[in-house]
């Protein structure tokens, strides 16, 4: 037998039951009012039956239509209706399920009472604007109170405004608008009256009642709070919409991933606005979701596992709207919540970068731009300030943009010019620009976007750097030829890790974080000295993502993420121990290391067989130099360097 369902709404769990339904179900919904039924405007493949019954209507009609099953999701409040239905139903042998609230919150400043009598009886003796929002059906209760205090918030119908004025309040104090209600809205129309109380009932999640406490908190207002009647015993909506999936085939679950923009409401796309004002709930980080102008269930969740979990729990939730800030192609956490939705239907509505924003701002393409975040991750700033002529970065967190332009002038780079874009859309949107030298000691959003433009960027990949542009001291150096073969051979890509072990200068750990220059170069060094000249040619060549560590290696590594890379220019003859503690970080990492004393070279075959390498490479270099005697050129030849590169371990444990 084909199910036939009969559901009485009223309510935002009513309308989402219809929503769901309809189109996949016999469905007829049933309102009390016109009201009612205009609120079911819009959805497409039900029936609407408008008007109040009694338990002898509902007898007749449930016989008269032939329903096979009831769905009960009117308001907590409409006790009569609720025991009617079940009468009704029981005469004619009809389930029924009943669709309940969520549980309140609640409020530590509440009082809370059991009637609207009580409530009357306790403002009575208190002084202050009264915030009235529970309806128009009861006002005449509030007769005996001073009605100059009193603003009500109704229905926008000739019934609920007769109310107001048959109770006394005054035409000016009577708010007519629908529902439901954000908390910002609440808000402003409480500080709007100056309210001191708000006077609200228990009416749930869905019936605005945690907005309106919220907002009274943040009013100064106390909430006055009618306490919920017991309920019949019923489940709650997404548990109803389990129940109903396994009678009839619902509708697949829909998540549109959407990037809202900057924030300001003049750049949220036309698709992005359909797909909120078609959702059934917003899901997004807190000051995500406060941008947006909607009023829908709101999910403060950020993190993919979470927001899946949220999903998982309420498939009431049909249609959902994930948000995120700027363009969700553009350092954005889309990717990882793609992956993390698996088994739902994903639509991905784009929306204007902060980038671009800022590019159309000052009037400069972006096309030839180089892009970074550096919003809770650390980011290779001043490398890629170095590199490009033009260079966009997010920031946030403690990577503010004044710590950042602090950085490039600590790397000599305090000419470059820079714009700072706070609160882009925005009414207090801010523009700032100046060289990183006069910015460095303004305080600025952390949330903010900077364009770094560089005249005299440097974008070659150098190896084989000249010995004379390092600074050298006392330190031995790997020579130009053989630092190029050896840096050659590591076989780098833009974001390696390396361990320079045994760092001396730094040359090797220089060119190394210029080829890796999304990576980090740990150079890694137990002379003092050395330590220091390192740092030097770091600022020197504008190579941030130089990290020195001090100490002896491999006791020195504890704590340092695994390489993927590593470059042994000096083992003071702890090798085999040094290449034990790379691989036992990454079994998988490539090693190069140079021998100049027959005693290395030793060492190094040992591991070699050691350790079962699959890739072993030895090259030995010889150098020789032209040296002026007179008018002629000798070649003076150096030591001959053998370079040895191994990969792949077999014996790595």
């Amino acid at each position: 037998m084909s199910e036939k369902f009969c559901l009485f709404a009223g309510t935002t769990e009513g309308r989402r039951l219809a929503e769901i339904m309809a189109g996949h179900a016999d469905l007829v919904v049933c309102v009390a009012t016109e009201y009612g039924e205009v609120l079911l405007d819009g959805i497409s493949g039900i029936t609407v039956r408008a008007g109040r019954m009694d338990a002898d209507d509902m007898r007749a009609f449930f016989a008269e239509n032939g329903f096979t099953r009831i769905i009960d999701a009117t308001h907590p409040y409409a006790e009569l209706v609720t025991d009617n239905i079940m009468a009704a139903a029981a005469d004619r042998g009809i389930p029924v399920l009943r669709v309940l609230r969520e549980a309140d919150a609640t409020a530590e400043s509440a009082v809370y009472l059991s009637s609207v009598t009580e409530a009357r009886d306790y403002l009575m003796n208190t002084e202050g604007n009264i915030f009235l929002t529970t309806g128009s059906k009861e006002l005449m209760s509030y007769v005996g109170l001073d009605m100059s205090r009193v603003w009500a918030r109704v229905l926008p119908t000739q019934a609920a405004l007769d109310s107001c004025l048959s109770a006394g309040i005054m035409p000016a104090h009577i708010i007519a608008a629908q529902g439901p209600f954000s908390e910002e809205l609440n808000l402003a129309q409480m500080r709007m009256i100056n309210a001191s109380y708000l006077v609200t009932k228990a009416s749930g999640k869905n019936g605005g009642f945690e907005d309106k406490i919220s907002a009274a908190e943040k009013a100064g207002a106390v909430p006055v709070i009618i306490g919920r009647p017991a309920q019949v015993e019923g489940v709650p909506l997404s548990e109803a919409v389990r129940l109903i999936g396994k009678i009839i085939d619902l509708p697949g679950r829909a998540v549109s991933v959407i990037g809202i923009g900057p924030g300001g409401d003049a750049y949220l796309m036309p698709e992005a606005r359909e797909a909120l004002n078609l959702c059934d709930a917003v899901i997004g980080a807190d000051s995500v979701v406060g941008c947006l102008p909607f009023d829908r269930p709101v999910y403060r969740e950020f993190m993919p596992d979470k927001i899946r979990r949220v999903l998982d729990d309420d498939p009431s939730i049909r249609r959902a709207a994930v948000v995120m800030r700027g363009d969700i192609g553009f350092f954005s956490g889309a990717k990882k919540l793609t992956a993390a939705l698996g088994g739902y239907e994903v639509r991905m509505i784009p929306g204007v970068s902060s980038a671009a924003l800022l590019a159309a701002r000052l009037n400069v393409s972006w096309d030839d731009a180089a892009f970074i975040s550096v919003h809770g991750r650390d980011g290779n700033v001043v490398r890629l300030s170095s590199m490009n002529r033009k260079l966009f970065i997010l920031t946030g967190g403690s990577n503010t943009p004044d710590s950042v332009m602090r950085r490039l002038c600590e790397f000599g780079m305090s000419g470059v010019r820079v714009s700072v874009g706070e609160k882009l859309s925005y009414p207090d949107e801010r523009i700032t620009t100046g060289s990183a030298g006069e910015l460095k000691d303004r305080s600025f959003d952390p949330l903010s976007i900077m364009y770094i433009e560089n005249d005299e960027a440097d974008g070659r990949i150098r190896t084989g750097i000249p010995d004379d542009e390092f600074i050298r001291g006392d330190t031995p150096m790997t020579k130009s030829e053989v630092r190029a073969v050896s840096v050659s051979k590591l076989g780098l890509s833009p974001d390696s890790v390396v361990y320079d072990v045994g760092a001396g200068t730094g040359s090797v750990s220089i060119e190394c974080a210029i080829s890796a220059w999304r990576g980090t170069v740990y150079a890694i060094e137990k002379e003092s000295d050395a330590v220091g000249l390192i740092r030097e040619n770091a600022v020197r060549f504008r190579t941030d993502n130089v990290k020195v560590v001090g100490g002896r290696a491999p006791d020195c590594l504890c704590g340092i993420e695994p390489p993927t890379h590593a470059f042994i220019g000096g083992s003071t003859g702890g090798l085999a121990d040094i290449i034990s503690a790379l691989l036992e970080k990454n079994p998988d990492v490539r090693i190069v290391l140079n021998a100049v004393t027959v005693e290395t070279l030793s060492d190094a075959s040992a591991c070699i067989s050691k350790f079962g390498f699959k890739e072993c490479d030895i090259v030995c270099v010889n150098v020789s130099r032209a040296r002026k005697m007179g008018r002629y050129h000798m070649m003076n030849a150096q030591n001959p360097v053998y370079v040895i590169t191994m990969q792949g371990a077999e014996n790595a444990g």
